[in-house]
């Protein structure tokens, strides 16, 4: 990852992720069993050593951000390599101005969010994506949309996406974990901002309205919803 001009927080996540012996190696293993290339007893070991793997995957992953600071507080190298400009880490110079004031920051590029965007565009509404997909921010910009690669829950990455002046911070993203961190970075720059978020249980929304101060729309809800709208005036008409 380093060599290929990753920040270094983005070389250690990965590293982090790639770290576990992944469920494939069962497949490999089972293979080579078959094919007698492998003794019986490998395949044992393989599933020991993957099952250690996957249970310290946790901590490896909680080490990342103390292995960094103790690094970047240690050596220069470290703290060169983790300031490096990605190039798609910020928005280019030649963005246009209505995207970096009362826009919609739209954090992740699923299907919920596509739609989002759809939306938006027909509306004539600016938005800037925030997405962890490299390839996917590198496609939007070759469309012409605005978008910033990088984790929503780092607070430079929202900063990135001029989320301080921003109208409305839109997390569509279907993992839940680092919302609150997104909506703490949010209100910290820009308290006037309206967060709207996605959630897949009732339970779930209702914490996250409280805590947050958001609208939270739950899918099976919201569709439910849509569903009873089309039926009604369906038996009306």
């Amino acid at each position: 990852m380093l060599l290929l001009r990753y920040p270094l927080h983005t070389a250690l996540t990965v590293s982090a992720s790639l770290a576990q012996i992944g469920e494939f190696s069962f497949i490999l293993v089972a293979l080579g069993a078959s094919l007698g290339v492998t003794p019986p007893e490998t395949q044992s070991l393989v599933v020991a050593g993957a099952l250690i793997s996957i249970a310290l995957n946790p901590l490896v992953f909680k080490g990342i951000q103390p292995l960094q600071e103790w690094l970047l507080k240690r050596s220069q190298v470290a703290r060169n390599l983790a300031a490096r400009d990605d190039p798609l880490a910020e928005l280019p110079m030649s963005t246009d101005p209505k995207y970096l004031s009362r826009q919609v920051v739209l954090v992740g590029w699923g299907r919920v969010g596509r739609e989002l965007a759809r939306g938006l565009q027909e509306d004539g509404v600016p938005f800037v994506v925030a997405e962890q997909n490299r390839d996917l921010v590198e496609r939007l910009r070759a469309e012409g949309i605005p978008a910033v690669f990088g984790d929503a829950s780092q607070p430079e990455v929202l900063i990135q996406a001029h989320v301080a002046r921003a109208r409305m911070l839109v997390i569509a993203t279907p993992d839940t974990m680092g919302v609150r961190q997104m909506a703490d970075t949010a209100k910290l720059l820009n308290p006037a901002i309206e967060i709207v978020v996605r959630s897949h249980n009732e339970e779930e929304a209702r914490r996250l309205e409280q805590d947050l101060s958001s609208r939270v729309f739950v899918g099976e809800h919201e569709l439910a919803l849509a569903m009873t709208r089309y039926v009604i005036g369906r038996c009306k008409a």
